[in-house]
């Protein structure tokens, strides 16, 4: 018996199912239940909640989800040889999980979930910053999600978290903390992965504010702080010059030295001159 339910360990589950690892899909698995019924009560109160997974591979996390007492839980596996573990689990919590095997940045969400929805996921590595990006710019505010528990490696926690004048500080930092709370909630050591990743791993928790902290247009902001931090060690009317021809008026106009780099600027200053482009186009 494992420690959450009375399913198999993982590792038997990973055994039975022949699941190693792939690295071509961000494969990391945390086999601990313990640790992945702590990172579901990271989400929050989940009664009451549907929950969507991404890449939940033998299920770990998505048992811990659902012990944790989420309504029901969206899956979004691409991964075929998972779907066989993951329907055992279906039918241990009968209508409470769907599996779909398919790409999360192709999937619509919405078509499956109701309101109230929180967003808990292990992120494959390679398609997490996408997906974070795409929640945390909807063209209409408040989102889908009410809040977003999301694995990642250390240093894209780091940065999701950072502040202004720090190395760490960026697109990820200014898009995330521009219309939600974002702390580190559980720090993992790569030993708690099966394969050990390189890195050091956290859970980075977003709750969704009822209005962004400054006012902008969600595509220009994107589109300005992915300039200028692509170029981060330039002033920012050089790495600003294919935004507008008269970048350095806008600059102006929101109050940020043309002289300034990308990391000395405020989310406060980034929205103003995504307003001031906004007013100009």
């Amino acid at each position: 018996m494992s420690a959450i339910d009375n399913l198999p360990p993982l590792r038997e589950v990973i055994a039975t199912h022949q699941l190693s690892a792939r690295k071509s899909l961000g494969q990391n698995f945390l086999l601990d239940l313990n640790l992945t019924a702590k990172i579901a009560r990271q989400a929050g109160d989940l009664t009451g909640c549907d929950v969507l997974e991404v890449g939940p591979g033998p299920g770990g996390l998505t048992r811990g989800l659902l012990s944790e007492g989420a309504r029901r839980v969206l899956a979004i596996e691409k991964d075929q040889r998972c779907l066989p573990a993951l329907e055992e689990i279906a039918a241990a919590y009968p209508g409470q999980l769907q599996v779909i095997n398919g790409d999360a940045l192709e999937v619509d969400p919405l078509a499956h979930l109701t309101p109230p929805i929180r967003v808990a996921a292990n992120l494959p590595y390679n398609v997490g910053t996408e997906l974070l990006v795409r929640w945390l710019t909807p063209k209409e505010w408040p989102p889908f999600w009410q809040s977003l528990t999301l694995m990642f490696q250390r240093e894209v926690a780091e940065r999701i978290v950072a502040k202004p004048g720090s190395k760490a500080y960026g697109r990820l930092a200014l898009l995330a903390q521009w219309r939600a709370e974002a702390r580190i909630a559980v720090s993992l050591p790569p030993e708690a992965f099966t394969p050990p990743p390189k890195v050091s791993s956290a859970v980075v928790h977003l709750t969704a504010l009822p209005e962004p902290r400054f006012p902008a247009d969600a595509a220009i902001l994107s589109r300005i702080v992915a300039a200028a931090f692509n170029q981060r060690r330039k002033m920012l009317r050089a790495s600003l010059k294919g935004i507008s021809p008269q970048i350095e008026d806008h600059l102006n106009a929101a109050g940020i030295p043309p002289t300034e780099r990308a990391e000395q600027v405020s989310l406060e200053g980034f929205c103003a001159l995504a307003r001031s482009l906004a007013q100009s186009s």
